[in-house]
């Protein structure tokens, strides 16, 4: 190899090297999720979502409770753990003014159907079809859990597995 093509060689290995770096750093920072669009704090966004059997439901319309906002899939493997405790939780809260909405992330309605099926879910199975409440509350990875005051404020934000434990303390501090 002449000197000319060595240079050559390196040159483009330098360039390619900083592409690289480049486009790894952009997809951390799109992927980080800084949590921009909602804070503990901050009012919870609204939304209208209907769940499998057409009906909706408006998170605005709970004022007044206290609403465990949980995202979720049927794939996710935390979200499979967790969905017991948040149901077992859901019917001793309910009566005291909490309330679950748990927001699947656009899956098919067998699919979801199944889930709930196998799972024995008593509370609001709603369906994010077009991403936009995803969007809104800026959810990345599953599952996602915010726990909103009875005036529609967020008072907490939990990315990850919850536990049974977890779940109680959530809905005895949204508890009215």
């Amino acid at each position: 190899m002449t000197l000319t093509k060595k240079k050559r060689f390196v040159i483009r290995s330098v360039i390619l090297a900083l592409l690289a770096l480049a486009v790894a750093y952009t997809l951390y920072a799109n992927l980080k999720g800084d949590r921009d669009l909602v804070r503990e704090g901050d009012p919870a966004p609204d939304f209208v979502l209907k769940d499998l059997n057409g009906n909706s439901y408006r998170l605005s319309d709970y004022r007044g409770k206290g609403v465990f906002l949980n995202f979720w899939g049927t794939y996710c493997k935390p979200c499979k753990k967790e969905m017991p405790y948040i149901d077992r939780a859901y019917r001793k809260y309910k009566d005291r003014g909490v309330e679950v909405i748990a927001v699947n992330v656009g899956e098919t309605d067998m699919t979801i159907q199944n889930f709930v099926d196998k799972y024995g879910l008593s509370f609001p199975v709603v369906v994010d079809r077009e991403g936009e409440v995803q969007d809104a509350y800026d959810i990345f990875p599953l599952p996602a859990t915010f726990l909103i005051d009875a005036d529609g404020k967020i008072v907490k934000y939990y990315e990850g597995e919850l536990t049974e434990d977890l779940v109680e303390q959530f809905m005895e501090r949204v508890k009215p």
